[in-house]
């Protein structure tokens, strides 16, 4: 496999400027913030995805949904 490999992908329009403006605020080229957010999510965010159970997420997320107003009325601050 050669050293790099040339992609376009269609990103979010917004997505794009945030980080051309990062970018350019850090002297750092696109490319490089590119590699290292795909590096971070390849190395950091995929491996801790399976660290919990998939059905341990399923009945937090059904718990979170069922108690949601719960949840906002006992974090609201008290008078």
């Amino acid at each position: 496999m050669p050293a790099t490999v040339k992609i376009a992908p269609e990103i979010d329009a917004k997505l794009y400027e945030e980080l051309v403006a990062v970018a350019k605020k850090n002297g750092q080229s696109q490319r490089f913030l590119l590699e290292r957010a795909l590096e971070h999510y390849l190395h950091n965010v995929v491996p801790s995805q399976h660290l919990l159970r998939p059905e341990v997420v399923a009945a937090y997320r059904r718990s979170n949904e069922k108690y949601r107003e719960l949840y906002r009325r006992l974090a609201k601050p008290t008078k």
